[in-house]
């Protein structure tokens, strides 16, 4: 994905950070070496006078001072790190501190293009932007099961599941929206993370909300005004993401607000071709009744639909346990 100019910002400082901090810590000890090892500090300044030395002699034209001069460091050196060594210490103990060697903390390795660290960071960010890092940790494809399903529940399930793949798949090059609805507990939450988990690894940006917290967003970034330049990143990243997970739609309390802005959302979404996932426990009848037939037509014009039955998983696994 595009990393927006703010996400770009706060991973590079994330980076600048870590260079500071290496950097304080190598302060720190070479000031420790210089005051308990004795000799080293001396050392240091030798290497620095022989090099002022045989530099002068190189401009004068001696063409050995180049190699005097590396001969004369390497011996130096040797000895500087027997003097560590004999503190203690470990022979590296004053060399460069990086988190990571390939790129030297920067993010981007000499021969160009980005360190596998900065892509580490970008999935990173986004899940913690995402807001749903410790629930994926057990809803995701690793965790599906089939067995809680039988005869069309369960033909109706496989064929989410491979929808949901198919459009992991394609995302890169095929728009598309899913709305998941049917009975409680079906699996419409459990699927909407193993999307999210899917696209989050390969560094696509997932934004999830329940329907009652995304609607308070918007109400808060509409009418509170002390509250909206706090929230004006988070609004705009609503409309911006690569994948809106909109969980529990019909939830919320509904009036002709809620109605105005999920209308805007959705259709703004589409208008930049930004795929959006939503699931409800509403019918769809009962979908087009609570909300505007123009949302009702957005969703069954523009999003697979995807109608999941069965038993409440969430209620059968409680009872298990409380078996056990």
């Amino acid at each position: 994905m595009a990393l927006t100019n703010s996400q770009y910002d706060i991973i590079i400082r994330g980076f600048e950070e870590k260079q500071r901090r290496n950097r304080r810590l190598l302060e720190e000890r070479t000031a420790y070496v210089h005051s308990h090892v004795e000799g080293y500090r001396e050392l240091s300044d030798s290497i620095a006078s022989a090099s002022t030395a045989q530099g002068r002699k190189l401009l004068a034209g001696d063409e050995h001072a180049l190699d005097e001069l590396r001969g004369m460091i390497r011996e130096l050196s040797a000895m500087k790190r027997q003097l560590l060594l004999g503190a203690g210490l470990s022979g590296d103990y004053l060399d460069p501190v990086y988190e990571c060697s390939d790129c030297k903390d920067t993010g981007f390795l000499a021969e160009g293009g980005k360190c596998h660290c900065f892509k580490q960071a970008v999935i990173d960010l986004l899940y913690e932007q995402s807001g749903i890092r410790k629930m994926l940790e057990s809803e995701n494809f690793n965790s599906l099961s089939y067995e809680y399903y039988a005869g069309e529940d369960l033909s109706r399930f496989k064929n989410t599941v491979i929808t949901c793949r198919n459009f992991i798949r394609n995302f890169n090059s095929d728009y598309h929206n899913l709305f998941f609805y049917g009975t409680v507990g079906t699996g419409k939450s459990f699927l909407s993370g193993c999307v999210a988990k899917e696209l989050l690894e390969s560094g696509h940006s997932v934004i999830y909300f329940s329907a009652s917290e995304l609607f308070d967003l918007l109400s808060r970034y509409k009418f509170d005004y002390k509250s909206f330049h706090e929230l004006h990143a988070e609004h705009e990243d609503l409309f911006g993401c690569d994948l809106l997970i909109i969980d529990d739609l019909g939830t919320e309390y509904t009036n002709n607000l809620v109605n105005s802005e999920l209308f805007s959302l959705i259709n703004e979404r589409h208008l930049q071709q930004k795929a959006t996932v939503i699931s409800t426990n509403l019918s769809l009848e009962d979908f087009r009744n609570r909300y505007s037939d123009r949302i009702f037509s957005r969703i069954t014009s523009n999003y697979e639909i995807c109608k999941l039955t069965g038993p409440d998983i969430r209620m059968y696994k409680k009872r298990m346990e409380n078996r056990k």
